[in-house]
């Protein structure tokens, strides 16, 4: 079964086709006009791996969290093609994708990515026999709040992530056994999406449509100012 797979919960868009067995084509580029290029993208994968739409057995989105407008295109582009040629579809949280390329180490992981505003999304996670498993919520915090977490872990920690990077610094405290992943997978990578998300359609565990929305975890800026103006309009 092909899956056709989208994230672009960061600045850096990924794409990729593949099957549980192996990645047919992926892509990756960074820019800010998401909504301009993400379906010529999956166009030229499919035209680069002599795919036929018509071949695509199901849709995988990274749900975020992540950039409020970028993450929204790569959804809504998912959810239309599902819609529209009638396939199931997955959603994954992009801190579990960011995470899962890293399930063969021994050290506890911790997927961060830049939040903006001085604040990290960051989650835990472990390896288990088959894979990795999430310990713990998904979180938004500042970097020192998880630089503490860090300092009190008992375990070697790797941090994977672009806000594990931006916030190196912050995140080196001393004390802390941590260890940092390369910049080249600092963003969540299609072809693991495809990976996670395949052995579910095989299974027939996807989800409805509608369940498929945005991870947040914090306000918008729209909803920030919004508030803003109540309190000042009250006050």
């Amino acid at each position: 079964m092909i899956v056709l797979a989208i994230d672009t919960s960061t600045a850096v868009t990924s794409i990729a086709l593949g099957t549980e067995h192996r990645i047919l084509a992926a892509i990756q580029f960074e820019g800010p006009r998401k909504q301009d290029d993400v379906v010529p993208a999956i166009e030229r994968l499919l035209d680069a791996s002599g795919t036929r739409l018509s071949a695509v057995g199901g849709v995988a989105v990274g749900l975020g969290p992540g950039l409020y407008t970028g993450l929204r295109v790569g959804i809504e582009v998912g959810r239309s093609l599902s819609q529209v040629l009638h396939l199931p579809i997955v959603g994954v949280c992009s801190l579990d994708v960011l995470a899962f390329p890293f399930r063969f180490t021994r050290r506890r992981v911790a997927a961060v990515l830049d939040a903006r505003r001085s604040e990290v999304f960051f989650a835990f996670y472990r390896r288990v026999p088959g894979g990795i498993v999430r310990e713990g919520a998904y979180r938004v915090d500042r970097p020192e709040a998880l630089a503490a977490e860090l300092v009190a872990s008992p375990e070697d920690v790797l941090l994977v992530g672009n806000g594990a990077i931006l916030y190196r610094q912050e995140l080196e405290e001393p004390g802390a056994r941590v260890a940092f992943a390369p910049a080249a997978l600092a963003t969540p990578w299609a072809p693991a999406l495809v990976e996670v998300t395949a052995p579910r359609f095989i299974r027939e565990e996807t989800d409805r449509l509608q369940d498929v929305v945005p991870l947040y975890l914090r306000k918008t800026d729209a909803e920030i100012a919004w508030d803003q103006r109540a309190r000042g309009a009250s006050a």
